[in-house]
């Protein structure tokens, strides 16, 4: 592994606490259809499986009954409800407004993005080299970053709240995705730099329609 975790990053990486990046984690599965309508979830097992305790998990299901991804049983299970593309495209469409509206605040608050350009440079250079965790961790310093640019609380627990990690299905191409993915931030954060908030959101709203489609084709994949 080559990456090493900078102050920026490890702040950036702490601040989501465990039961966001489980609901992260489980909130992708469902929607990419790699968990499907009708399947129990054991919260020790997923637990096993996340190398984490049963609080987290239980509140990271909580979140996605909320949202109406999951049932939770009593028997310490979740089953996981039937959803179609209009939910997956609602959500998506979500994240576009409330990511393109944080990323013109953290343009208008000139957002200093030198510190994620020099990340995103090196993670180009050694591309071949970045692990599925490395690339999870560099995606998510990247949106958390420009969250937290914008200067609202508020929009940050919504986002935080929608997040789902890299939009990588059974049908997508792993290599392909994260090198579009780091084209398209190196878009984002240049129109950042430049103060072109139009520009910016325009990027950001290409990028997520990008992933969305991404799952929609996973979630439809027979």
């Amino acid at each position: 592994m080559f990456w090493q975790v900078t102050a920026l990053e490890l702040e950036q990486i702490e601040i989501m606490p465990a039961r966001i990046r489980i609901a992260s984690i489980l909130r992708k599965a469902i929607l990419a259809g790699e968990f499907q309508s009708g399947q129990k979830l054991s919260l020790t097992e997923l637990g096993k499986n996340l190398g984490v305790s049963r609080t987290p998990v239980r509140e990271a299901l909580q979140m996605l009954e909320a949202e109406g991804l999951v049932e939770l049983r009593m028997n310490r299970t979740a089953v996981v409800k039937k959803i179609d593309t209009k939910f997956i495209i609602d959500h998506y469409e979500m994240r576009i407004l409330l990511e393109c509206e944080a990323v013109a605040r953290a343009t208008a608050n000139q957002m200093d993005t030198s510190s994620l350009v020099t990340h995103q440079q090196k993670i180009l250079v050694h591309l071949d080299e970045l692990t599925h965790e490395e690339y999870v961790s560099y995606n998510q310093v990247i949106h958390t970053t420009i969250w937290k640019a914008a200067n609202n609380q508020k929009l940050y627990n919504f986002l935080m709240n929608l997040w789902n990690g890299p939009s990588i299905g059974r049908t997508t191409v792993a290599k392909e995705h994260r090198l579009k993915s780091i084209e398209e931030h190196g878009e984002i954060l240049q129109f950042i730099q430049a103060r072109n908030q139009e520009k910016a959101k325009q990027a950001m709203d290409k990028h997520i329609r990008r992933s969305m489609n991404n799952i929609l084709e996973s979630y439809n994949f027979n």
